[in-house]
């Protein structure tokens, strides 16, 4: 069994304690002892990490993410790693890596990328998510990962992308494949209520699926149906969900989208604090930015968006079609300034990317007269329909008053990235690399325009101990004796993030060593060789 001591430190043990003079000895994947300075007796003789003038830690945990296929890709995980992130909770939004039979597909970017166990073409080598867990322990990510199973991914497997009502057959496969799912690893359930398969089910489909995940300790996290116009109702239907069912519920990345509904923020704000002080909602999760990332396509109406991405790319070829979805895209009430083009995967549309919709418009080069709806659709048809964008409709005012809500902790919304091979290609919001140091600077008041909200020890609180109790993550998320050994050392004054909207692919500064499972996972800008990351199981 190794032993390493990490010395010199101050210790934030991720309670909310004040920080305190501290060596940390771990041995194998625990940590053995936390021995406060000045050292009553001699130290043990092994190997040693320097940590004099800098925190030591809790690991990081992104309550929030997305890189469920992407840890077989890049399993050195290094956006993530960089940033002292030792956990992610993946499966967010409804969209998992698995259960994936009948029509289910991996969403276009997972699908495009070549994974372990194929014949090197791309596309996704496994099914189930017994399937996914061996494959991802054999290539050992360097960060643990716990697997939430998505309600669209189990409805396009069992009634595909129609917009159609469940039946009691069709809800009870998928509560039968849900069961099954959990069974074999899944922490609980996902929804993502504006997006395709899930925006056509109900509430009740809902309501049944959370009772399954409920009744095997599971939990269940949302994007809720609106978070916007209708947020309240939105809210509503959770709070419903989860009295009929007892479920342990969060809601995803919160926020009020669209400048008319920021003025929403208040009563949103108590509503859910009512609900957090009656046991009825575990929080929120949000990321430190006023931008959302998702694919353009959302900005398809309803029809044109049907089937999925397939069915997509079919009416963007037909000229009448495409002219139609077009004029939709033009009649919308939006700001087209507030559209900016993220990742895109067609040579004729590489250009795009980092400029907004209405940049766009003024450029563009045709024949004929542009407008947001014909280009939305020219880069769409030419990506494939891959084509990611940033929207710009958070206020910064309203990202300070959820941020002062205790409750509220990280999440990325974000796969992992890296600045080379595959995953280096595309354009990501900026909070793939900035989320965990974005988030400590607004809390403790280090971002200009944003006051202090609250001390360093309950900022390092918020983003380790709280998500670890809130998810049943046992022995994570603190420095005590016994608890798993995922540490981070690094230097407060210096931790930030380095990217920006226009350049997204920069490691934070600041993170010095970065241990998961008692092993060194990153150390002075450099990935180990040896990964110890684990799939986290509740059974």
């Amino acid at each position: 069994m190794s032993s390493v001591l990490i010395r010199g430190g101050l210790v934030v043990d991720g309670t909310g304690r004040e920080a305190f003079p501290a060596d940390v000895l771990v041995e194998g994947d625990r940590i053995a002892a936390v021995l406060p300075r000045p050292n009553p007796g001699p130290l043990p003789k092994v190997p040693e990490i320097d940590a004099t003038g800098s925190l030591v830690t809790p690991g990081f945990i992104d309550a929030h993410a997305h890189s469920d296929a992407y840890l077989l890709i890049e399993p050195d995980a290094p956006s993530k790693l960089s940033q002292g992130i030792t956990t992610e909770i993946n499966g967010q939004c409804g969209g998992s890596v698995a259960p994936r039979y009948g029509a289910a597909r991996l969403s276009s970017d997972w699908a495009s990328m070549t994974y372990p166990g194929g014949d090197g073409r791309p596309g996704p080598t496994w099914r189930s998510m017994a399937e996914y867990r061996a494959l991802l322990e054999q290539v050992r990510p360097a960060i643990n990962t716990v697997q939430f199973v998505g309600h669209n991914t189990l409805r396009s497997s069992v009634i595909g992308y129609d917009p159609v009502r469940a039946t009691p057959e069709t809800l009870r496969a998928m509560e039968n494949l849900l069961a099954r799912e959990l069974d074999d690893g899944g922490w609980g359930l996902t929804t993502g209520l504006i997006y395709q398969p899930g925006k056509y089910s109900d509430a009740a489909e809902v309501t049944a699926l959370a009772r399954v995940a409920a009744a095997r300790g599971g939990f269940y996290a949302t994007h809720m149906r609106s978070e916007g116009d209708a947020i309240d109702e939105a809210i509503d239907e959770v709070l419903a969900l989860v009295r009929a069912t007892g479920i342990r519920a969060e809601i995803s990345h919160l926020k009020t989208s669209g400048k008319r509904n920021w003025c929403k923020i208040d009563g949103v704000l108590a509503k859910i604090q009512h609900a957090v002080d009656a046991g009825e909602l575990l929080g929120s999760d949000r990321y430190p930015y006023c931008a959302a990332g998702t694919d353009l396509d959302v900005v398809f109406p309803d029809w044109a968006g049907e089937g999925g991405v397939a069915a997509e790319i079919e009416r963007l070829a037909d000229p009448e079609t495409r002219a139609r979805i077009a004029a939709e895209i033009d009649a919308q009430d939006r700001d087209w300034s507030t559209v900016m083009i993220g990742g895109t995967w067609s040579p004729a549309t590489r250009t795009c990317s980092g400029k907004r919709i209405n940049e766009l418009v003024s450029g563009w080069r045709a024949s004929a007269p542009a407008s947001p709806g014909t280009i939305i659709c020219e880069i769409l048809s030419a990506d494939a329909c891959r084509t990611g964008a940033f929207f710009f409709g958070m206020s910064e005012g309203n990202l300070q008053k959820i941020l002062e809500r205790p409750w509220v902790v990280p999440g990325s919304d974000a796969s992992l990235r890296a600045p080379w091979g595959p995953l280096g290609k595309d354009h990501p919001h900026p909070r793939a690399y900035g989320t965990m140091p974005r988030f400590f600077r607004l809390l403790t008041g280090r971002v200009e325009g944003h006051a202090r909200i609250c001390s360093r020890e309950e900022a390092v609180r918020r983003m380790t101990s709280v998500p670890a109790a809130r998810f049943g993550i046992r022995d994570r998320g603190v420095v005590r004796p016994g608890a798993y050994a995922d540490l981070a050392v690094w230097r407060e004054e210096n931790f930030r993030e380095n990217v920006t909207y226009m350049s997204p692919h920069a490691f934070a500064a600041g993170m010095e060593t970065v241990l998961v499972n008692g092993v060194v996972a990153y150390r002075d800008g450099a990935f180990m060789e040896k990964r110890s990351g684990n799939f986290l199981a509740r059974n």
